[in-house]
């Protein structure tokens, strides 16, 4: 703990008179899809009423994508369909403007008071460091305290700088409201001089090789040999859900921007899922059911973790299943993969019975 930091007996205090008190744990609820959409679009905003329950998220949109003198509709949008809509089992989010322009004063000093009790998390654009989650925090629990809300609203932070990437932690640590973390990869492509000029997913250029045939003894580097496609975000992805677990918050896949390759996109949605992100984002519907299916645990992986569960009793030792070792660790994952399945079947009736079925097969 630096002196400038606060006392951690002090962390979990109100940062304003009256404000709700801050969560100590964040829930884990299922968020497999965050599906985006624009609250000034007339006919995207008729459509959100119906995908109440089909989608796990559904965040309202005020910054890139909506053009500048958009910018009030979409705010005034989100407030109106917050307002006359009933989100049931669906959180409502939000992603406002980022903190150095013009118009994210006003969205939190409107949306908070009008819609507060109905807004889960709002999402902050191109978080630098600890520093824009204190100026948040501190914002939100003022405006909290003034509309007399009674749950603290959680902040998601997108990473799309270097010097994001670079201060991960403490950006995770920074306030209770932290939920979770979002890759931003076209932005960070730019802040980092990527030469890439794709919306997330992998790049033809980024590859290795495998070695050239020998011919007694010399390599023959005419031969034609086999490339191997590599996944430009391993790195980030894989540094971003160890900060989010060494603090208790949630890492998400982005976006993914090639909608028509639906392909890609669940081959980059599964590669973050098996690294640990829980979520991805959604820009069109037909992202939601890749999402959904690729962020919950297949009916075999349940199935397997649950006998591994049931084997291992009180979870010393170790016990042998279809010729394999299980022990500690493994139980370990397996209940990660178990817990995951019941959240997901609270929420979702056709997971339910999927996952049901196994019990009436065993």
């Amino acid at each position: 703990m630096t002196a400038a930091s606060r006392s951690p007996k002090d962390f979990f205090r109100p940062l304003a008179v009256g404000a709700p008190t801050p969560l100590r744990e964040i829930p884990a609820r299922p968020s497999r899809a965050i599906h985006f959409f624009d609250p000034s679009n007339p006919k995207m905003a008729a459509k959100v009423p119906d995908m109440v329950g089909t989608v796990d998220v559904l965040l309202g949109n005020l910054e890139d994508a909506i053009k500048a003198d958009n910018k009030e509709a979409a705010r005034e949008g989100l407030v109106e369909i917050a307002q006359e809509t009933d989100f049931g089992p669906t959180q409502l989010w939000t992603r406002i403007n980022a903190l150095d322009s013009p118009w994210v004063l006003d969205d939190l000093t409107t949306l908070v008071p009008a819609i507060g009790d109905k807004l889960d998390v709002i999402m902050v654009p191109k978080v630098q460091g600890a520093e824009d989650i204190h100026y948040v925090d501190r914002l939100l629990a003022q405006l909290e305290a003034k509309a007399g809300l009674e749950k603290p609203i959680l902040v998601h932070a997108i990473l799309e700088t270097a010097r994001g990437v670079a201060n991960v932690e403490e950006i995770c640590g920074a306030s209770p409201r932290m939920q979770g973390l979002s890759l931003g990869p076209a932005d960070l492509a730019a802040d980092r001089r990527m030469k890439t000029t794709r919306v997330g997913g992998g790049h033809p250029g980024y590859l290795v090789r495998e070695d050239p045939p020998r011919i007694d003894g010399v390599a023959n580097l005419e031969a034609s040999r086999a490339t191997y496609q590599q996944d430009l975000w391993h790195y980030t992805i894989a540094r971003m859900v160890d900060a989010c677990a060494m603090h208790g918050i949630y890492p998400y896949y982005g976006p993914f921007g090639d909608i028509s390759d639906t392909t890609a996109c669940e081959d980059q949605f599964r590669n973050a899922f098996l690294l640990g992100c829980v979520g991805t984002w959604s820009l069109h519907p037909k992202q939601i059911a890749i999402a959904n299916r690729v962020f919950s645990p297949s009916v075999e992986d349940v199935a397997h973790a649950r006998r591994v569960v049931a084997a291992m009793g009180d979870g010393t030792g170790a016990v042998m299943l279809d010729g394999k070792m299980e022990d500690d660790a493994s139980l370990k994952q397996c209940l990660v993969m178990v817990e995951l399945a019941e959240q997901l079947a609270a929420v979702d009736p056709e997971l339910k019975q999927q996952y049901d079925a196994i019990e009436t097969e065993a």
